[in-house]
């Protein structure tokens, strides 16, 4: 999608990469490295929302290297598995995507309700 005519027309108008977001990046379950999901989602053009204890633990013994793209067939291997199993992936990502924007709205609102009393309350 990136790469092409298509898109080196599109870049020279200004278009720009569009760019993964991680995020809540910490480990939440202490059996796994405390920098598991930051160590394996380094990868070109990409974002990531470091809490500030994942952040301290990868400056302390995180990886510095471009992990998101290490082994692939494995990956693409055990999305296989996971279809075979009846696991709808893309269901699924629909629903948490609907959710994610749906609480990120929620908050949005609730910043903007908050930000409208202060200027009532100094008005």
């Amino acid at each position: 999608m990136f790469s092409g005519p298509r898109w080196q027309a599109l870049a020279a108008q200004g278009a720009q990469l569009q760019r993964p977001l991680w995020a809540s990046t910490g480990t939440k379950d202490a059996r796994f490295p405390d920098t598991l999901y930051v160590d394996s989602l380094i990868g070109p053009h990409t974002v990531n929302t470091v809490p500030p204890a994942t952040l301290s633990a990868f400056l302390d013994h995180g990886t510095v290297a471009p992990t998101l793209e290490q082994n692939l067939a494995e990956a693409y291997a055990q999305l296989a598995c996971i279809a075979e199993h009846g696991i709808d992936l893309d269901a699924i990502t629909h629903r948490l995507q609907a959710e994610g924007v749906a609480s990120f709205a929620k908050s949005f609102e609730t910043l903007m309700a908050s930000i409208a009393a202060k200027c009532a309350q100094l008005v």
